[in-house]
């Protein structure tokens, strides 16, 4: 779980968006399926959408209000493109984080873009069944992870790791869902 070295936002072409932004606790979401079978996932839209409105809720978000971000679904085939091309390193991984950065002498908007964060289906799928947690919990974890990304949170030191872990629990708290680090009971 790591965003990308570049701070380059992830342009996509001739994808399938949902025809409207999801508006979700003051964090509007645009949905873009791209690639990859996500058919294992249950309510995929609407748990994208309370995982984002969740995220909008906690004191430490606040940024994310009124803002927009987009959440791409891809394959691994997708994802480690993205991945080789901005991180250099040629593997899939479960979620990318492409913040967006205003163009020079661009003026921010009122309503915020965040950037974009794609996850890859079967990676997803497949740390869901190594761990023995439900799919969708789990893609629900990685879009909040992903989504502190773009809100600058980051995890290269041991105490931005705590701090955004800590963050992450208490989201998914929020939605109904175990503490994803907690040591598993013997």
């Amino acid at each position: 779980m790591s965003a990308p070295g570049d701070s380059t936002p992830c342009m996509l072409e001739d994808s399938e968006a949902s025809s409207e932004p999801e508006p979700s606790g003051g964090l509007t979401v645009a949905i873009v399926k791209e690639q990859g079978d996500w058919g294992g996932f249950d309510h995929l839209e609407q748990a994208i959408d309370a995982a984002a409105s969740a995220l909008a809720r906690h004191p430490k978000a606040a940024r994310a209000l009124g803002a927009e971000a987009g959440v791409v679904l891809a394959d691994d085939a997708m994802v480690r493109q993205l991945n080789a091309t901005y991180r250099g390193k040629d593997a899939p991984t479960n979620v990318l984080s492409f913040p967006f950065q205003t163009p020079p002498g661009g003026v921010p908007e009122d309503a915020p873009y965040l950037g974009d964060v794609v996850l890859a289906a079967e990676t997803v799928a497949r740390e869901a069944a190594e761990r023995g947690i439900v799919p969708t919990a789990h893609l629900q974890h990685l879009v909040v992870h992903g989504l502190l990304h773009l809100l600058g949170l980051d995890h290269a030191s041991d105490a931005e790791a705590e701090q955004m872990e800590r963050i992450e629990v208490e989201i998914l708290a929020m939605l109904g869902i175990a503490d994803p680090y907690a040591e598993p009971l013997a």
